[in-house]
């Protein structure tokens, strides 16, 4: 009989990301690309140019003007940072027609872009040159779970409302009920799809930032970003950071906490320009 391992990355060997991003990279990856090239493999694709837009206009960026063409996104934020707009959009995309009755698609999102806004706000404060970066390493901090609830949902479901019931974390119930937890099907899922260490390895550990030997700090701001998306999402009264990881970020628990604030008010033009329009959150 097949481990849930097994079958878990059975099943992730079957996704992959869209042709369009995958053009995009392609073009990336050539050492000689001319910014015109970048934005043509984005036009060569009417949605991806839509989700693009919609994003660099949101107020994510806040921008004073409207950029309504994508040459010019491209030479105003870099093609690192469209690259990253562009996986952040194909992700999604990539997930889009998840039943909903297997998982709450809209409380997944809401909590993933909450993650992703806040591990910017963090990088900000702390270390502003990691800031566009960690906001796709918060999104897909637990894109596993997207995965997990597909071929083993009653046993995911299980979890959940243990860890609910006993107060406990998460991932502790999924590793003694399933054998594994979310960040490692996220990371595993990550490095299928080629995509940097940084993003793996905030993915892996950011459950315990302390066993991440590289991309400290990083993982360190995506931790406490997943915690406290996970305590807007649930409802939780109360949220304890670990004061190690505090520590090494620099930065305090009332900072944090603004922090979130600020975030939550960013959510919803995140939202509407990442996701399909067929979630609504």
């Amino acid at each position: 009989m097949e481990s849930n391992w097994e079958q878990i990355i059975a099943r992730a060997r079957l996704i992959s990301l869209p042709e369009a991003y995958l053009n995009l990279k392609r073009v990336l990856d050539q050492p000689d690309y001319s910014m015109a090239e970048v934005a043509i493999a984005i036009n060569r694709d009417p949605a991806l140019t839509a989700r693009i837009l919609r994003l660099v206009n949101s107020s994510y960026f806040g921008f004073s003007g409207s950029i309504d063409t994508v040459f010019r996104a491209v030479n105003i934020l870099g093609s690192q940072q469209v690259y990253e707009l562009a996986l952040a959009t194909s992700v999604a995309q990539t997930f889009d027609g998840m039943d909903s009755r297997i998982m709450d698609m809209s409380q997944f999102w809401r909590q993933s872009v909450l993650c992703a806004l806040l591990s910017k706000n963090l990088a900000k404060a702390c270390q502003p040159m990691q800031a566009d970066s960690l906001f796709v390493a918060g999104l897909l901090h637990n894109i596993g779970h997207l995965i997990m609830y597909q071929v083993i949902p009653e046993l995911c479901q299980q979890a959940k409302i243990q860890a609910r019931e006993q107060a406990r974390p998460l991932y502790q119930l999924e590793r003694e009920l399933i054998g594994l937890d979310y960040a490692r099907i996220s990371c595993e899922l990550m490095r299928q799809w080629h995509l940097p260490q940084i993003l793996r390895t905030t993915g892996r550990f950011h459950l315990e930032p302390e066993r991440a030997l590289e991309y400290p700090m990083q993982t360190s701001i995506v931790h406490i970003a997943a915690r406290l998306a996970e305590a807007e999402v649930n409802a939780m009264d109360n949220v304890d950071l670990n004061p190690q990881v505090l520590a090494l970020t620099g930065l305090s628990l009332e900072q944090c906490m603004t922090l979130k604030q600020q975030s939550e008010l960013e959510i919803a033009q995140v939202l509407s320009a990442i996701l399909p329009a067929n979630i609504a959150c």
